[in-house]
């Protein structure tokens, strides 16, 4: 769901190949019959898009912990099983990793049944651990936080590790396009500090054109990260002072030429902005899992979370090059990558 697990999956491949390894991604959704992952994709994109009150209920419902039995997403992922399996055997797999709570069920799921005989190990990349990330029939869980790592052992009794988020290492050196970038803002908007506003793949955030509007009168140059929607950069384009974009490829340019990084959903793009140096502020984050991502990166002190406008503003002025606050920040985003989840994949 989005393009989130997509370059998490793309990253851990690359890695692999390079390690020497042989390396297959599949997208579960296409492993699932009857066209449902299809379906899946387009009723999740629709309402985090336009019905994010929707979206909320499902959270509450399926995911979110709480007293009581709570619907599982097995019934659903064991639909993909003979698919998945026989998938390992022409492929002779020696690992699968799930980067999606769905898979995650699957693999677990399977194990379980002794149906996968290859061991399987999760790379949950959420900040926020969700039930439907958790089965004990995996082998492995790799988390992004010691805090996710703890709310894994308290449900399950499987080795967890705490390695950090993963980025491509583009992210973490010298961006050979920051020049063009801060020519491009330089020309729209001279002086102004570029803050970026994050969107997603999918181009789903509250109100993005409040926010653009409330920051371009407050002297900032908003840079709107519009993803795939169109009609979103259309809209964001009518406000004077920003600067809508579809989608980009040099992003580890963007985020070195920017000031800051306004995030609604604490995931990838946040994950790559804290490799990258750029503090993080959560606003208007989108429902259930965006919500409680982002709550759960301010309570590490990897980001701020600002309830309103004026706090928003008020957080961003903080943030001046050589600030303590923008130095530490920065340090403890550059602390969260400890190990290469990859060297925990290859010795189950």
């Amino acid at each position: 769901m989005g393009a989130g697990h997509d370059t998490v999956a793309a990253e851990l491949a690359r890695r692999a190949t390079a390690a020497g390894h042989e390396a297959c991604v599949v997208d579960v959704l296409r492993l699932l019959p009857y066209g449902l992952g299809t379906g899946l994709c387009r009723g999740y994109r629709t309402s985090v898009r336009h019905l994010p009150w929707v979206y909320a209920g499902l959270y509450g419902a399926f995911l979110r912990e709480g007293p009581g039995r709570r619907p599982s997403g097995v019934p659903l992922a064991r639909l993909a099983g003979d698919r998945l399996t026989d998938l390992v055997d022409r492929t002779g797999a020696d690992v699968v990793v799930s980067v999606f709570h769905l898979a995650a069920q699957l693999t677990g799921h399977l194990r379980a049944r002794g149906r996968l005989r290859v061991p399987s190990a999760v790379f949950l990349l959420d900040f926020a651990v969700h039930r439907q990330w958790l089965h004990p029939g995996n082998d492995r869980y790799l988390c992004l936080t010691d805090a996710a790592a703890a709310d894994v052992r308290r449900s399950l009794a499987v080795p967890v590790v705490t390695t950090g988020p993963v980025v491509a290492p583009a992210f973490r050196a010298p961006a050979p396009g920051v020049a063009r970038w801060r020519e491009r803002f330089a020309g729209r908007a001279p002086g102004r500090r570029p803050v970026l506003l994050s969107a997603g793949a999918w181009g789903a955030a509250s109100r993005p054109a409040a926010t653009a509007a409330l920051l371009g009168a407050a002297g900032y140059l908003p840079v709107v990260l519009c993803g795939r929607n169109d009609r979103l950069r259309a809209r964001v384009s009518r406000e004077p002072m920003a600067l809508a974009l579809d989608w980009v490829d040099d992003m580890p340019g963007l985020l070195a030429a920017s000031y800051a990084l306004v995030d609604n959903a604490a995931g990838q793009t946040a994950v790559q902005a804290l490799a990258a140096g750029l503090p993080v502020v959560g606003y208007r984050p989108l429902p259930g899992h965006g919500a409680e991502g982002v709550r759960r990166m301010a309570g590490l002190g990897l980001s701020e979370l600002a309830m309103d406008g004026p706090a928003l503003l008020t957080a961003l002025a903080r943030l001046t090059d050589g600030a303590r606050e923008r130095t530490e920040r920065v340090t403890r985003g550059h602390a969260l990558f400890r190990h290469d989840p990859l060297r925990h994949l290859t010795d189950l």
